[in-house]
């Protein structure tokens, strides 16, 4: 039983779907384990462990009665995928080269850990994303 996971809920399923399956290849070697965009559905596993699920924001909205509202508000993020790599600059780089834009560059973060270096990205679909190794 997977204990948590992230469960990104998407506006554009089909784009986060192609970014999520590049970076994922890149960065961890994995496939997905199913792509459904009829649905609006997909996830990635590793060792048996669900990795990540993408699940189109619309669906959930309709289910939970939020359809209604605006799917995008002017705000602050208030919540962000955090990635431990190996290697910041490399990760970094291929999330680029597959659509996400940089925020941060590739540093250290001494104040914020002993050895600690991040960056910070975005995703095609405004996934806020926080690569760091230590």
């Amino acid at each position: 039983m997977d204990a948590l996971y992230p469960r990104l809920l998407v506006e554009d399923f089909d784009s986060a779907a192609r970014f999520w399956t590049a970076a994922l290849r890149d960065l961890l070697s994995i496939e997905p384990v199913k792509v459904l965009p009829e649905a609006g559905y997909a996830n990635w596993d590793l060792d048996g462990e669900t990795v990540l699920v993408l699940y189109a924001r619309r669906n959930l909205a309709m289910t939970i009665g939020t359809n209604t509202l605006p799917a995008r508000a002017e705000a602050q993020d208030s919540a962000m995928l955090v990635l431990r790599v190996a290697e910041v600059d490399t990760a970094a780089r291929q999330l680029a080269a597959h659509g996400a834009a940089f925020l941060t560059e590739p540093q250290d973060r001494p104040d914020w850990g002993p050895g600690l270096r991040t960056s910070h990205l975005r995703t095609p679909d405004g996934t806020l994303i926080e690569l760091q190794s230590y």
